[in-house]
């Protein structure tokens, strides 16, 4: 067999264990729970064709993929081939510990580039990391003898529906994206029918807006040939004008169905009738389902032609359920083959019953099928994940002691990095979704630049009119400036943020972003995490401190999503002090090894690290004047320490999170007097806490009875009998849970509804957490007793 014979061939084998993978964890293997195992067996033979012509003929290892989330299967099949993944993996595809649903990068044992599941972010994602392959290949301090590598976006048609694809497009227009391939699986059904007429006409002029290479691959090399006999224009015709859905109906129908539909409908034409009559009922179907999307031989022409950097989308013709029963069935997303339907294909494979896992079976010369895949250039023995050695932090940056907020001592501290002449700094990377001189980025920028392909001057400097910011964009610049799309920001980040992985070069991002808006980016957030992508993430301003800006801007959750969000640490620190400290303790969290990962430990991502997330405050309050001593940095990065420690007789016990420190502390004068009553307990971060207090009851429950959490030793001091308050400028839920570590009666103050506009203290007063408030609260606890 020559080289498209031998990559149809495994095509076809691909095809087969990806459909076998899935009736065996649906109908052979036990389910002891009865919930649907699932699968996506139509969805998977669309792209069959498409992915092996892609990996056994064109890709190279420098390439990167993110495959259609639900062609999984067909991905885990070609890994297989390949010797890279496990047949025990393939027996326990969707079970506990087998090959993953839809591809992933921190869960699967195989060779997965970029993970998919939440459909769009995926195909956006490539977008960005093509960036950022750029942005690390224009600094001097990169090397550049790597070959650039391909970011190659396999789409469900479907996927096209997805707003953030569209975002992405416009943020690519705009920084000069190249290297870039989206192929679009234009099977034009998804999960509720059959898509809409005239979509291709839409998607391509999309595309050809954003000055991409738009190739279509509609039509196979059979009906190629067949369109240059006697007739065959007729034929052509009376596909192009075919609707999507009669065309779907007709594949799932069959060879008979073809032909009674095309003599009825341009028949006794002389040649174009004799053309349909030359072929029998198995080459009619085959001819008519022999889309571009699925002919190897057309597949490896466009993709092989395509030499250019510049991005390319290939709109694939295909139909869904390709070359399997299912095919073309309106209800086949889920669908899946009977029994009866499934040895039907097994015979038409060759493939022996109880050999329906072997790689080769059925398949003629299986030894050059070997030979052929050992030289494959995508099937390289060495690991396609980079490496990068990590970058020593300067220490914690103190920006003084005058009254200030965390935002303004944020862009203070970062300030200070960005005149070191360090690692640390040429390292950052910053990004903002239009929102740079309002999150306190601004400074930084000036510094260091904006980052363009080219040397763009400041006009309004050229022009010598006043401004406090320098908009020099350069190749050397290291903020990437990002439109007013929170989805962008999150999958910049997550590019960024795998830049050691995927290019070599290890870069240490920021985000910035108005803390209420974080919700709008949520999934893009949840999917970079899952990456096990590395960022620091800065929403500010927070909560209704944020006063005259109103309701719309003052954020409620964002404390509550970044204790559940798994992979991101989170903090709200009210002293420039405690940032500090943070944020070099950040810039070494997000560089530690994520592949070491142990049962227990008191907080186990302190070994394996992650992204973090702090929420900061434009109000200012006064900063206590203190040395900075180890033990009450190690209390701050644990998530709390005694800002008045308790005695004995204490009674109340006022704990706060963020920037109502200065309520506590009124407070606690106010309530305590001259007694000593009063002790206030600064939150850093409830996440910490949290965390560190649910990896104590794990240890306990596996056996290790003296395993105590940090929050758990620090109220241990506080008499039983005292009353606990929580405050802070967000979802009481926050802080709600500290009552429950050692049983104190607990009133929780925060902010449940939607603000208003006002002044500080009207707000505090209306949603009742401020230092009357606390005080009230504390009253009620004398009340109890008495």
């Amino acid at each position: 067999m020559d080289r498209t014979q031998t990559i149809a061939a495994l095509t076809k084998k691909a095809l087969w264990l990806s459909n076998w993978m899935i009736h065996h964890a649906n109908h052979i293997r036990p389910n002891t729970d009865g919930v649907k195992v699932g699968g996506h067996q139509a969805s998977s033979a669309s792209m069959a064709a498409i992915m092996a012509a892609l990996y056994f003929g064109v890709l190279r290892p420098e390439d990167r993929v993110a495959v259609k989330p639900h062609a999984s299967p067909v991905f885990h099949a070609i890994q297989y081939l390949f010797g890279k993944q496990t047949l025990e993996k393939l027996e326990n595809f969707r079970a506990f510990g087998g090959a993953q649903s839809y591809p992933s990068r921190t869960k699967d044992t195989d060779d997965v580039d970029i993970s998919t599941g939440s459909v769009g972010l995926g195909v956006a994602f490539t977008a960005f990391a093509s960036l950022i392959q750029d942005y690390v290949r224009a600094k001097p301090w990169a090397d550049t003898s790597r070959p650039e590598g391909r970011m190659v976006a396999l789409v469900g048609d479907a996927e096209l529906d997805e707003g953030n694809v569209y975002e992405c497009l416009l943020e690519g227009w705009k920084h000069g994206l190249r290297n870039t391939w989206w192929v679009i699986d234009y099977n034009r059904q998804s999960l509720d029918g059959v898509v809409r007429e005239g979509l291709y006409d839409r998607i391509e002029a999309i595309f050809r807006a954003f000055d991409w290479n738009i190739v279509t691959l509609k039509y196979g090399a059979l009906q190629r040939a067949a369109f240059a006999e006697a007739g065959g224009d007729k034929l052509k015709a009376w596909i192009d004008a075919a609707p999507n859905a009669i065309y779907s109906a007709l594949m799932f129908r069959g060879g008979a169905a073809w032909r009674e539909r095309l003599n009825d409908e341009i028949g006794d034409q002389g040649d174009l009738s004799a053309l349909i009559a030359r072929r029998s009922d198995a080459e009619l179907a085959d001819l008519m389902g022999n889309l571009g999307g699925h002919c190897t031989a057309s597949l490896l022409e466009q993709f092989e032609a395509a030499g250019s950097d510049k991005p390319t989308v290939f709109i694939a013709y295909t139909v869904k359920g390709w070359a399997t029963p299912l095919a073309g069935h309106k209800d086949n997303h889920a669908g899946q083959m009977t029994g009866a339907q499934i040895d039907s294909l097994r015979q038409s494979m060759n493939v022996r019953e109880g050999h329906e896992w072997d790689k080769f079976e059925g398949m003629h010369d299986p030894a050059a099928i070997e030979t052929f895949l050992a030289e494959v250039p995508f099937n390289t023995t060495q690991s396609r994940r980079h490496t990068s050695p990590a970058v020593a932090t300067i220490g914690p940056q103190f920006v003084g002691t005058g009254a200030t907020s965390t935002q303004t001592a944020f862009g203070m501290v970062l300030d200070a990095i960005a005149k070191t002449d360090s690692d640390l700094a040429r390292r950052i990377i910053t990004t903002s979704p239009d929102v740079t001189v309002s999150t306190n980025l601004g400074t930084w920028v000036n510094r260091r630049n904006l980052y363009a392909k080219s040397e763009m001057v400041d006009i309004f400097q050229k022009e010598a009119i006043p401004s406090a910011q320098k908009w020099r964009f350069t190749p050397e610049g290291q903020h990437l400036e990002l439109g007013i799309a929170e989805m962008n920001l999150f999958l910049a980040l997550g590019a960024a943020g795998l830049s050691h992985s995927l290019f070599g070069e290890r870069l240490l991002p920021i985000g910035t972003l108005y803390d209420p808006f974080i919700s709008r980016g949520l999934d893009a957030l949840n999917y970079a995490c899952y990456q096990d992508a590395r960022f620091l993430l800065i929403g500010t301003p927070s909560g209704v401190s944020l006063a005259g800006e109103g309701g719309a801007h003052q954020s409620i959750a964002s404390p509550l999503i970044g204790m559940s969000q798994d992979g991101l640490a989170s903090f709200e620190p009210a002293f420039a002090d405690e940032l500090s400290v943070i944020m070099d303790w950040a810039f070494d969290y997000m560089q530690r090894a994520g592949d070491a990962r142990p049962d227990l430990a008191d907080w186990p991502r302190d070994v394996t690290g992650g992204s973090v997330y702090l929420r900061l405050s434009t109000r200012t309050i006064e900063q206590p004047p203190r040395d900075m001593a180890k033990p009450l940095a190690d209390d701050i990065i644990r998530g709390a320490y005694w800002l008045k420690a308790p005695t004995p007789e204490c009674d109340t016990v006022i704990a706060y999170q963020g920037v109502l420190a200065n309520e506590a502390i009124a407070a606690a004068a106010a309530i305590g007097g001259d007694r000593r009553n009063v002790a206030v307990l600064a939150v850093t971060s409830a996440d910490r806490l949290n965390a560190g207090w649910h990896a104590a009851q794990r240890a306990r429950l596996h056996g290790d009875d003296d395993a105590r959490s940090h929050i758990e030793n620090l109220l241990a001091d506080i008499p039983h009998t005292a009353g606990l308050i929580t405050a802070i400028d967000a979802h009481p839920a926050t802080l709600g849970w500290l009552g429950s570590v050692l049983g104190h009666r607990t009133v929780t103050l925060g902010v449940e509804h939607f603000g208003q506009t006002g002044t500080v203290n009207d707000l505090y007063a209306h949603f009742g957490i401020g230092a009357r408030a606390i005080e009230t609260a504390a009253r009620s606890f004398s009340r109890a007793r008495h």
